[in-house]
This record gives C-alpha cells, structure tokens and sequence, in this order.
C-alpha cells in the first residue's frame, strides 16, 4: 500500500470510533449498556484505517488527521492515532450529541469534515464491531456527494486516482476512482495502528486536538432529537450450553453424543411441508408500500426479502414492491409476493441504484424499504435513507409490524445483545442479514404492474474485475456446519471437505484459518465475520475464544472436539469430546449420516 505517483500531498481523515470491549458488556436497570467503568478502545476496523491513512500521508508528504464524535474521554483513541503518526485530531464533542443514530452521526462528521476541510480522502472502519451497520460511511459518502469504496484490502493511489480492491461478502471487486473519496477499510488491509499505553497517551501534546462543539457545527438538529430512529427493550442473549465434557473420543463417547443429540431435536431435520398459500392482496392498499430492493445475482437473498415484504404488506393493508434489475422469471415472482416492480435494467451499481430510486421514493414515498445486509445494501439503503431523512435499522435478524409501524431487532456486540428498533421517519427503512428470515409461504399468481426506471448517472467507480471466490448464502442457510480452527492441519482439509459432504454439511473457520489462507474470508464466523445458525455445529480444532463462539450463539446445538481438556471451548459447546478429531470423525460422522438421512 502506497503512493505511487504524483507530486501533490495528500490530506487524509481518518474517522475512528471508541467502543467498549465485549466481555465487559453489562445492562442496568433500565435496560441500557452500563458504560461507567468499562474498559474503552478503538474500534477494530478504524485502526486499520489509521495506519492506512498514516502511510498514504507520509508516502505522499502529506498529512493524516484522526477525527472523532464521542464524549469527553474519546480523546483517548485520537491521542492513540497520533501517537501512530496521525498530525492531529478534532474531537466532535458536546452532551447535544448523545443519542446519536448513524445518520445523526455521519451528519455531524459530515459538517466536521467540510470545516476542516478539503479532503482528498476520508478513510473509515467497514464497520464497527459494536453495531455491526456498516451504514455510516456510506452515510457520510452521500452527505458529502463522494464515490464510496467499501471494504478495501487493496489500497494505492497514484496521482488523483485511486487503485482498490476491495472485499464484498463473497468476492472481490478491483476498482478504481478518481479523488478525492470516502474509503471504508477491510480488517485486512494493513497491520493496525496500535498504542495501547495510557502513559503513552497522556504525553500527547493537547493543543494537537481541535475540539468542536454543537454551536460550532450549526443548529443541528443533533444526537437524539436528530436521530429518526430509536431504540427500545434491549436483551442480552446468554447462550445456556450444557458444557458436557466427555474424555476420549472412542465409542463410549461418541454413542453419548449421539444420544445428546437425539434428546435435542438436532436430528429433526426441518421439512417444508405443503404450506397454506397466501392469499393475493384485496382493497386498494392503502396502508402502503413494502419495497424489497433486489440485489442482482442475489436470487436467495431476494426470496427472503420478498416473503418479509410480502408478510408485512399483508399485515399493513399495503402492497409488495420489488426493484430490481433483471427479472429471470416473471411468473415466479408474483408467486413470491411482489405486486409491483421498479425495473432499473443495465444499472447496477449501488450508487447508482440508490439515485435512481430517488426521485420515485420521494414522489411517492413507501411504507418501509427492506434491503440486504449486504456489502450492495449496505451502501444503497445507506445513502437513500440519507436522501430520504430516512430511519435505517442495519443488520436486522426479525421485522414485524406493530401498532402500524416498522419494529427491527437488531444484533449489537457480536449478537451478545438484541435491540428492538423503531423509526420516527415517514418512510421505514432496514437491512436484513441474509440466511435468518424464514422461507416464503406461496401464494396464488396473478398480474401485476411493472415500472421502468429512468436511468441515473454513470457511476463513478470503475469496474476493473470481479470475481465470487465462495458462495455465503451456502453457510448462512445450512443446517449442519463443521467449524474448522488453527489446530487442524490444512493438509486434512481434503478429509474434512468429503466428510462434510457425508452429512451434507458446510464448513466455516476461525478468523486464523481465514488469515492464513486455507478457507475463503467468506467462511470466516466471529466478530469479525459472519453470524451462523446451523441446526447443528461441530467445532474441530478450534479453541473456543469468544472472537469466533460469538458467531455460533445461534446454533442449535453445539458439539466440540479438541484434544486440550483446559480450552475455552467447552463452556460454548453442549456437549464435547476430549481427543483427536480424526479419530472422532471416523465413529462420529456415519452415525451422524445414518441419523440425517431417517
């Protein structure tokens, strides 16, 4: 990663977020993160986009400024990116800030950035681990009308153009654009900025912090009131395991694992039975407009979309709309749910979906929009919500209609913690993480109206190559999954890919196999990947740290396999054998076969 040309210095911001460290998460009495005391650090992602940032500025003369918006003691992490080599900070700060949403927030930074600036690049974590939306850099691109790229793992500059590749779900897309533009950085990207010495800090020269304040940004309005969404009951979800230990892996405990399994249901494979068909909408549909964003290619992703939409629709006395690109089979689609369809054919990029749909959403503006928690959805749910005043709830794992409005429940912290959202805003809006709806109960077809869009702008992110590495929809929908750790030989992935196939499982790995090469970034489960919900996982050579089980909090049922008696995994399984995974696997997996197929 580097400058490779041109004369000019570049100006860099770098945005970084202070989080609170996962294990120490509690709520009070009044259902809110308790924050007092909780160790506090910067976020994963905005670390990587420091150092980033850092040697960008310096292989170009430039300089790099670490931006925050937090409270008082926030100025921690921008003292941390200049003790990196950042050459200042502005720390966005003032109580008339709390309770901001990400819209509030990327509209505070944005009015922080055009003050400070011209930038010729705004550099941002993907996302941060604490909420997982992804939305506010997207956000921010829209608010100051700039070319997103997200995900980077690539990142160089050369003159005014930018050179990226960048890390989308399950493939890779090389870039490039034309400075200046907002950047958001793949936990891959670089080494992070690291100093985690609060002596270090404090020696910090404070005249290097621009502190600003709510009078100084403008009228607002700002954090809560300026927030078209808001949160209600929140839960921690604490996962009871069984954390049964069983030493060895022979016959003995593996007729025990078995019988574990039996006494749980993990055997009872979910059929999808003659389902009632839904009935076509009656009346005029008055209660509104559902809009499904269609992502092109997404064809699974789509269907869950649509039964959501449809579902709501039908609750609300409202129609189904889809937008889409490409409609491979019409008659399907109105069997799907969809009463209407905004065709954009030949527009597919994100911005470019998100400005053709517009000036239709704003003429005539839905009920709620519905997208997908992809890296596509992300951005043009992100930056229509922003053009729309709009609340976007990022990440949603349930929707249902409630007293006439939109409720989404939202995973915050790694899915420790689950939020119901609601919007203030007219039009509703939310991402939907893929593979966790239910499927789409049928309904009768019948016609239904199709609205050709106009077409927007070329986009200005060029498309050098593209190419899908995996399939996620393949992990997020499996019911049996066998999770694969640093401890397992990657010689033996062979053997472990065709005993898979013997139970028809997926596989997945720890963030270190991901790393390391073995399995595609698409395969990783944790913090910083994917959530699962398979019927039954089977963890081999995984240790058992919270960083990956915090992927698996959804799982059925969870069986370990490690030969070390003393690793964290046992207290995320349900049950577990103490011995090698070979040996295990070669009793286990044909009784496992045996019991799926009845």
């Amino acid at each position: 990663m580097a400058h490779t040309g041109g004369d000019r210095p570049l100006r860099i911001a770098a945005l970084v977020k202070q989080i609170p460290k996962f294990v120490e998460m509690r709520l009070g009495a009044d259902g809110r993160l308790v924050r007092d005391g909780l160790e506090l650090h910067m976020n994963d992602y905005c670390r990587r986009g420091v150092r980033a940032g850092c040697d960008l500025a310096e292989a170009s003369g430039g300089s790099c400024t670490a931006i925050t918006l937090g409270p008082p003691s926030a100025d921690t992490v921008l003292r941390e990116a200049i003790l990196c080599g950042c050459t200042g900070g502005i720390h966005v700060s003032d109580p008339a800030f709390a309770g901001s949403d990400t819209l509030a927030t990327a509209r505070a930074l944005a009015v922080a950035l055009e003050r400070g600036g011209p930038w010729d690049l705004v550099l941002c974590g993907r996302n941060s681990v604490d909420a997982d939306t992804g939305q506010v850099p997207a956000q921010l691109a829209e608010l100051l009308q700039l070319p997103l790229l997200t995900g980077a793992r690539q990142l160089e500059v050369d003159g005014d153009t930018v050179h990226a590749l960048l890390e989308h779900d399950d493939e890779w897309v090389r870039v490039e654009v034309d400075l200046p533009a907002v950047v958001s950085c793949a936990e891959r990207l670089c080494d992070p900025c690291k100093v985690k010495d609060p002596q270090a800090w404090a020696t910090v020269d404070p005249d290097l912090i621009e502190l600003l304040d709510a009078a100084e940004l403008g009228p607002g309005p700002w954090g809560a009131v300026g927030s078209p969404t808001t949160v209600g009951r929140i839960r921690v979800l604490d996962v009871d395991r069984a954390g049964e230990r069983l030493d060895g892996a022979g016959p003995e405990q593996v007729d025990r694992v078995v019988e574990v399994l039996r006494d749980r249901g993990a055997f009872e494979m979910h059929v999808e039975g003659p389902a009632d068909e839904v009935a076509r909408p009656v009346g005029d549909g008055e209660g509104g407009d559902v809009v499904v964003m269609g992502e092109p290619g997404r064809h699974r992703v789509n269907s869950e979309l649509l039964g959501a939409g449809a579902g709501l629709a039908a609750v609300i006395g409202g129609r189904c709309v889809m937008s889409i690109d490409v409609v491979d089979d019409w008659e399907a689609l109105s069997g799907q749910g969809v009463d209407r369809v905004l065709r954009h054919a030949g527009t597919t990029g994100a911005e470019d979906v998100a400005r053709m749909l517009e000036g239709r959403l704003t003429r005539d503006p839905p009920w709620a929009v519905l997208a997908p928690g992809t890296a596509w959805g992300r951005e043009v749910a992100a930056r229509l919500a922003t053009h729309l005043g709009a609340g976007l709830t990022g990440d949603a794992i349930a929707l249902e209609a409630r007293d006439g409005r939109l409720v989404a429940f939202k995973p915050a912290f790694g899915g420790r913690m689950v939020a119901e959202i609601t919007c203030t805003s007219a039009v509703q809006m939310a991402t939907v993480r893929p593979g966790i709806l239910p499927g789409l109960r049928p309904r009768p077809n019948g016609p239904f109206a199709v609205e050709h869009l106009e077409a927007a702008p070329g986009s200005r992110t060029r498309i050098i190559d593209r190419h899908r590495d995996d399939d996620r929809d393949q992990l997020a929908n499996a019911d049996v999954v066998i999770g694969v750790g640093a401890g397992v030989d990657p010689a033996d992935l062979p053997e472990i890919e065709a005993q898979a196939a013997l139970i028809g499982a997926e596989l997945c790995a720890t963030r270190r196999v991901t790393d390391a090469g073995w399995m595609p970034r698409a395969r990783q489960v944790g913090i910083t990947g994917h959530s699962i919900a398979p019927r039954l996982y089977l963890a081999i050579g995984i240790s058992g740290k919270f960083n990956h089980t915090v992927g698996i909090r959804s799982a059925g049922t969870v069986v370990g396999i490690n030969p070390d008696p003393d690793c964290e995994l046992w207290s995320a399984c349900d049950v577990g054998m103490v011995g090698d995974w070979r040996s295990a696997f070669d009793l286990l997996i044909p009784r496992l076969a045996e019991e799926l197929a009845r």
